[in-house]
């Protein structure tokens, strides 16, 4: 015979998160570029994990709407009382993608923590309204020294950039004929952690051997420091192409390569009409625009006085094509 006793369920403990009291939702929040240094203190409610024990309030923020698909940790404490400084937040806010001196609705949240064998727990969001200011923001780099820029490594212009802070690198490398196309990237500006690649399989070797390209060209490059690995894209040769240049709408006008300062340069006689940047004799790659920023098919760019010009074009600001026309 078998014999059953009554089984009790364990009790389920209720768990209350943090939220943010101070700012209140619908807050904006104007960051001053003449107080970087200014501490904006964030007031959070007390968590409850239905144990006693200490907690930690971690501040994590992302832009609205994005179900803090990637959020950005901004600081902690075991207050109830978060302090961010103005200029962390101004270049967070940045690097999500916002632009400066424009309002941007962020999505705040609350992860708190205790010092018990519990997972951490999350209250509700709390939307702000943050209008950034023109700063540069510091993201972190890796640089690439190689026979295209004279294999200096403190060279702080030709580096890749990791506009989310994700060990994830991003960024241009111009590698145009008359040289050996190899490169390496390093961690520091220096040559003390450096990587390249032994058998050209798209995997980063510590101290493995140059990289080298066998086209020459504009390529994008991408490194995944975390999973040690590169890729390249398809090189694009860049030129000057339109009714003012000596090529006309027909053919570009090869630019070529400024390495101290990381930017295409021609210097060129042009005729009063138009132009554009082109590469590759296709169109499919042309950018156009005015007052010095670029967009991909963008308005032909007016030359209104005939003369020999110095002109550049610039890829090192992640998420911007810039460019320069200097009349000699």
């Amino acid at each position: 015979m078998w014999a059953c006793e009554n089984y009790e369920m364990p009790p389920i403990i209720p768990q209350t998160g943090s939220t943010l009291s101070s700012p209140s939702s619908g807050t904006s929040l104007t960051l001053s570029v003449d107080n970087p240094e200014e501490l904006i203190p964030f007031t959070v409610t007390a968590a409850d994990f239905g144990m006693t024990g200490s907690v930690t309030y971690e501040l994590e923020m992302d832009l609205a709407g994005s179900n803090f698909a990637n959020p950005v940790s901004l600081g902690s404490s075991t207050s109830n009382i978060i302090e961010v400084m103005a200029q962390d937040l101004n270049d967070e806010v940045l690097a999500k993608g916002a632009m400066f001196d424009t309002p941007t609705e962020v999505d705040f949240r609350v992860k708190a923590s205790i010092s018990q064998p519990l997972s951490p727990i999350f209250g509700e969001s709390v939307r702000l309204t943050v209008t950034p200011y023109n700063a540069d923001v510091a993201f972190p780099v890796m640089y690439v020294p190689g026979d295209y820029q004279g294999w200096n490594p403190e060279n702080e212009m030709t580096v890749l950039k990791s506009v989310n802070f994700d060990n994830v690198f991003e960024g241009y490398v111009h590698i145009l004929p008359g040289g050996t196309g190899e490169f390496k990237v390093n961690e520091t500006n220096s040559w003390d952690v450096n990587y390249g690649d032994n058998g050209a399989d798209g995997t980063l070797d510590q101290e493995g051997e140059n990289i080298k390209v066998t086209e020459f060209g504009t390529f994008l490059m991408k490194v995944d420091l975390d999973a040690k690995t590169y890729e390249l894209s398809d090189p694009l040769y860049w030129g000057i192409i339109g009714s003012a240049t000596a090529g006309g709408w027909d053919s570009e006008t090869k630019m070529g390569f400024n390495r101290d300062e990381n930017v295409l340069t021609i210097t060129a006689d042009l005729v009063e009409g138009e132009m554009k940047f082109r590469a590759n004799q296709d169109w499919a790659f042309n950018f156009g625009g005015a007052d010095g920023v670029l967009e991909a098919d963008g308005a032909n760019i007016a030359v209104s006085e005939a003369g020999n010009y110095t002109i550049t074009l610039d890829f090192r600001t992640p998420g911007e094509v810039l460019y320069t026309m200097t009349k000699n």
